[in-house]
């Protein structure tokens, strides 16, 4: 992997990360449309810890009250009613279906569900998810001629059945077109949570299993040798910077405004990549245009 090449996928990364676009497609997708190998699970898993790192920075005081609260609720009963210690239990119960899944699946992970089919497929529909979520959560926002808006859930809701199928949302992200953001996001939604709790937990739930997967790739990497680290790790900073940028926009941006756009624009990719691979002009399983 060229310095270029690292520069371009870092971007990739940190642009689509917390999009709900699947940013393992986009790196997929850049690799695939540039001519460049396939930069792999293992690149694409060490490249997000660049991007929770600019998590952790991001949600800094809300992880650090978090961490503190439910530290004390260890030893202390009176504390496990506190809602952010509640909040340490529920991140941890969310994070059990994509690590038995991440583990149990690996080898699908690495090889079969990074065919492009798979990817475009899955941005397609995802994105058709993701539309009726939102229109449903527009709904209740606004109201209707004939109706009221419709009160929608904040985290203090949270529990752990709720927790659990934000987990099996997020789980299914181990499929590149998916979206963790997307996927979680739009659980959440049809759950009735609001957007932006939704987006919030979806983050704070990202950050054990990203990081988990990420220094698990990284122990491996090194253990198989032959990782261009410097490329690497140059990609990992860029994902950081370019990532928290997009945190902080993207809060805002979900206060206001629609999912549609995001939609669209995964149909529209999703199809224009079919066309491709059915045309033979893309390869389905290599990283490089098919000849």
């Amino acid at each position: 992997m060229s310095w270029f090449e690292s520069l371009v996928l870092g971007l990739v990364q940190g642009l689509t990360e917390f999009l709900p676009v699947s940013s393992s497609a986009h790196l997929r997708l850049t690799a695939a449309f540039s001519g460049w190998e396939d930069p792999g699970a293992a690149f694409t898993a060490i490249t997000q810890i660049g991007t929770e790192a600019a998590v952790l920075i991001y949600f800094r005081k809300d992880i650090g009250r978090i961490l503190l609260a439910w530290t004390k609720s260890l030893t202390n009963k009176e504390m496990r009613r506190d809602h952010d210690a509640q909040m340490g239990w529920l991140v941890i119960v969310g994070s059990i279906p994509i690590g038995v899944l991440g583990l149990t699946l690996k080898d699908q992970i690495e090889g079969p569900f990074r065919d492009l089919r798979i990817t475009a497929t899955m941005l397609i529909v995802v994105g058709v998810v993701i539309g009726i979520a939102d229109r449903l959560a527009a709904r209740d926002e606004t109201g209707g001629r004939h109706r009221a808006p419709k009160q929608r859930k904040d985290l203090q809701s949270l529990n752990v059945r709720d927790g659990l199928v934000f987990g099996l949302c997020q789980s299914a992200a181990l499929i590149p077109g998916v979206s963790r953001s997307g996927a979680t996001i739009s659980g959440g939604l049809f759950m009735g949570y609001t957007r932006e709790a939704a987006a919030r937990y979806s983050f704070l739930l990202a950050i054990p299993a990203v990081l988990a997967s990420g220094l698990f790739e990284l122990k491996d990497a090194m253990e198989a040798g032959g990782t261009a680290w410097g490329p690497t790790i140059f990609a990992t900073i860029v994902a950081f910077l370019t990532g928290y940028a997009v945190i902080a926009w993207f809060m805002k941006f979900i206060s206001t405004k629609s999912f549609m756009p995001f939609v669209w624009y995964r149909i529209a990719l999703g199809i224009v990549i079919i066309i491709l691979v059915a045309t033979g002009a893309l390869s389905p399983d290599a990283g490089e245009p098919a000849h």
